[in-house]
């Protein structure tokens, strides 16, 4: 059935397309024209840019010149060049390719054309005259000689009438109007098909659908392009509709296929019943990110989880993937632990343990005063992110780079102790590789790695999880966001390049610290935090040697090279604010 639609919809989209191309390409195509000349449309067709005998109707064939005249063949050949044509009163006024009919007269035969003459027909004789004949006649200028002149006598004539002294009888023709003679056009009927109806009502004459022998009807081309246009765009619908639903399915196929693979791995399976009786038809929602929405759950036995709900219309199913394949793997006091996930036709679920004390975010750059933890806590914090990240990059058989470690990806337990989670952008590869490709910058503003965005910094690989994590650091002791400004804008200057010229300086922290000990531990997370932003990934620390940085004596550290050297640093000229000892944090506002 699925290979049947494949092949049925974009087959059936391409007959529209033919069956509208038919319609408005052949019956109802824009007026052609000979250059200057009238415009040529149904039941005429231009053969040279018209080749489909469709077209138009048999014996209205036109053709442009060497001279962009419009021609029309008659009858034994005989070529006349069309001056205008009247489709209402289906009449076409036509002249001589040579400016004299008459000499064409006598094979001037329309009884097997669809054109007939307007005027009344007559038969005439022909005579050749001396010049200075005078008769009742029709002078024929165009068949004059030096020595002779051309009349034509009506049949009508009394045969007393004729000029038999002074004339020759050249021959007689028959069924020919009378201003064949001295008139340098002609104006020609035709009485099929019966088009001129059509005119003057907004409508065009063509063919009959599906007509066999040349019935001709009448036709609103607005109304036919959006017959067209209905169908066109209803197709074109079911065709979204069922690319839609293919791709859905090859998504799921491939989850399926994944999650075949992954029976031995712990984390249970759930149905979407079961999410919803879980999180009791998700009343309790948490939050909210690009990937989907995560709400508060619980088990029978009172155990807390947070669910998180994926949006079907983000990504191929790749995020899923990545978090049950990776935190599959992952048995880490410092990372959340995935309970269980859902994948259930198009809904996929992500059942993680429930932290409740909330992101890492909310305790460094809140406006709430009594958030702050405090240095020792935050020192304990930071050891203890540095250590779950040192497991991804080394403790399981293959290294996950998670490439989204920030704040917010932090989360915090009863105790306070950290966990990492959302492992959507995370990448496996195998431990002596030493760099990844990436068709994509991955990662959120402010903590991706240069590397990322550019290889003239060096090759993406675990150290660019390490860029990530020292921008961490450095929000931790400034308690504040990490925002590129620049000096002419505003009074502050690149925040990390702040920290920088105050531990240069040999200032330290003391500005909003109050206390030796809690002076000395801001000083220790800041100076791990800029060798950790080092520009080059081949100068920053890996994250074995960052968990030895952070666990050793404060004293022993060196500052590093400084990463802000080719930016002309300029020393701020403003006071920061001051983190008090009892646990009182003044805001640093982003336009400070």
């Amino acid at each position: 059935m699925d290979i049947s639609l494949r092949i049925v919809i974009p087959s059936l989209l391409l007959f529209v397309l033919f069956i509208v191309d038919l319609g408005e390409g052949h019956n109802s195509c824009p007026e052609l024209r000979c250059g200057n000349g009238p415009p040529i449309r149904f039941p005429f067709r231009l053969k040279d840019r018209q080749p489909d005998q469709h077209s138009g109707y048999p014996g209205f064939d036109l053709y442009c010149s060497h001279n962009n005249d419009t021609v029309l063949e008659l009858p034994t050949s005989v070529k006349a060049f069309v001056k205008n044509i009247d489709y209402k009163s289906q009449l076409i006024e036509v002249t001589d390719s040579d400016n004299c009919f008459p000499r064409k007269i006598l094979r001037l035969n329309l009884s097997s054309s669809p054109f007939q003459f307007k005027n009344s027909l007559y038969n005439y004789s022909l005579f050749s005259c001396t010049p200075d004949t005078e008769y009742y006649s029709y002078p024929v200028p165009c068949l004059n000689s030096a020595s002779t002149s051309v009349l034509a006598f009506s049949s009508d004539h009394d045969i007393d009438d004729l000029p038999i002294l002074s004339c020759t009888k050249m021959y007689t023709v028959s069924s020919v109007p009378f201003d064949i003679w001295s008139y340098s056009s002609l104006e020609l009927t035709w009485s099929g098909p019966k088009c001129g109806h059509c005119e003057g009502k907004g409508k065009i004459c063509r063919f009959e659908s599906n007509s066999t022998d040349l019935k001709t009807e009448c036709f609103d081309p607005d109304k036919d392009r959006g017959r067209s246009r209905k169908i066109m765009t209803t197709v074109y619908a079911l065709y979204r509709v069922y690319s839609y639903d293919k791709t859905e399915k090859e998504n799921q196929a491939r989850i399926e296929t994944f999650l075949e693979d992954y029976k031995a791995l712990k984390p249970t399976r759930y149905s979407y019943n079961d999410v919803k009786r879980i999180t009791n038809q998700f009343t309790e929602k948490l939050g909210q990110g690009a990937y989907g929405t995560v709400f508060k759950g619980k088990f029978s036995n009172e155990i807390h989880v947070a669910v998180k709900i994926l949006n079907s219309s983000k990504g191929n199913g790749e995020e899923f993937i990545n978090e049950v394949g990776t935190m599959g793997r992952i048995h880490h006091v410092n990372v959340v632990r995935l309970v269980g996930f859902c994948a259930d036709g198009f809904r996929r679920a992500l059942v993680y343990e429930f932290l409740p004390n909330d992101s890492l975010e909310k305790f460094i750059s809140s406006i709430d005063s009594n958030r702050f933890l405090g240095w020792e806590k935050l020192q304990v914090i930071a050891l203890g992110i540095a250590k779950g990240i040192e497991y991804l990059h080394q403790g399981c058989d293959q290294r996950i780079l998670h490439f989204d470690i920030k704040p917010h990806n932090i989360l915090l337990d009863q105790n306070f102790n950290p966990k990492i989670s959302d492992f959507g952008l995370a990448k496996l590869c195998a431990k002596d590789q030493s760099a990844v490709s990436m068709t994509t910058a991955r990662g959120t503003m402010g903590y991706i790695a240069p590397e990322v965005f550019s290889r003239n910094f060096g090759s993406v690989s675990y150290k660019s999880d390490v860029y990530s994590f020292g921008i961490l650091l450095l929000e931790m002791v400034g308690g504040r966001k990490n925002v590129d400004v620049t000096v002419e804008n505003t009074s502050q200057i690149y925040f990390p390049e702040w920290i920088y010229n105050l531990l240069e300086q040999k200032e330290d922290l003391r500005v909003y610290v109050e206390d030796n000990e809690d002076a000395k531990i801001g000083k220790n997370l800041a100076i791990v935090g800029l060798w950790c932003i080092q520009w080059h990934p081949v100068d920053r620390p890996s994250m074995k040697v960052v968990v030895q940085m952070l666990e050793g004596e404060g004293d022993k550290l060196t500052m590093p090279p400084n990463p802000f050297a080719s930016t002309n640093p300029t020393r701020i000229n403003i006071s920061m604010p001051t983190r008090h000892l009892n646990h009182e944090l003044e805001v640093i506002l982003e336009s400070e």
